[in-house]
């Protein structure tokens, strides 16, 4: 095992050097913002030196990269894990998000790196392709008529919520939700209650007068 390596402070550090870097970055990141976030700053948070957070991060745009990577790899888990929900409420509890969380770091991320070509940017549309993916997913499932166009309308919504939330200061998911439900119900088709006696879902008619004679017409009772 090779030596390990003293910090900025003078406490050995280990192996847990890169994992207090990412703490560092995601803390650093999210509270300042990517640019205004210097190495030198990071690395006195994290308590390594400059020459240790290189041997783990060649670059800083490296380091941003396995940021966003960290920061959610499985696409809302919480959410569209859950076995215990439809996938009707699996697609609400998407917008099940608290006014006091902080802007989405994919967007903040491609915001301000103002680069398309920069791995975090790169990283942050597969992210957002990957979201509208498991909306769609769940709106299969749940028995949309056209699973991508909602899944697509969802993660538009979801996104628009973040950006007006961070803007305002204010709860705008709620609002969100709501307009994801009416979305939602458009776009599953309503199943006819089965007809009393349980006729596995078959159709009866009842006569209806017709006007001007005493013959009856067929109705249709569902």
């Amino acid at each position: 095992m090779t030596a390990l390596e003293k910090g900025p402070t003078g406490r050995r550090r280990g192996r847990g050097a890169r994992e207090r870097i990412l703490s560092a970055a995601q803390q650093l990141f999210r509270e300042q913002g990517i640019n205004r976030t210097g190495m030198d700053q990071l690395c006195a948070v994290a308590q390594v030196s400059k020459r240790t957070a290189y041997q783990h991060f060649a670059s800083k745009d490296e380091l941003v990269a396995e940021y966003l990577r960290r920061f959610d790899p499985e696409v809302m888990p919480g959410v569209f894990d859950r076995t215990d929900l439809t996938p009707r409420e699996r697609l609400l509890a998407a917008f099940d998000i608290p006014a006091s969380m902080p802007l989405c770091p994919y967007i903040g991320a491609s915001v301000e790196l103002h680069d398309p070509q920069h791995p975090a940017s790169e990283y942050a549309r597969d992210y957002k392709t990957a979201l509208a993916a498991r909306l769609t997913e769940t709106a299969r499932e749940a028995g949309a008529t056209d699973p991508e166009q909602l899944g697509e309308q969802l993660a538009l919504l979801i996104d628009g919520a973040a950006v007006r939330t961070r803007v305002l200061g204010s709860a705008s998911f709620p609002t969100a939700a709501a307009i994801a439900a009416v979305l939602i119900d458009n776009a599953i088709p309503a199943s006819p209650p089965r007809r009393p006696g349980g006729d596995g879902g078959t159709t009866a008619t009842a006569p209806v007068p017709v006007a001007g004679g005493g013959r009856t017409a067929k109705r249709r009772v569902f």
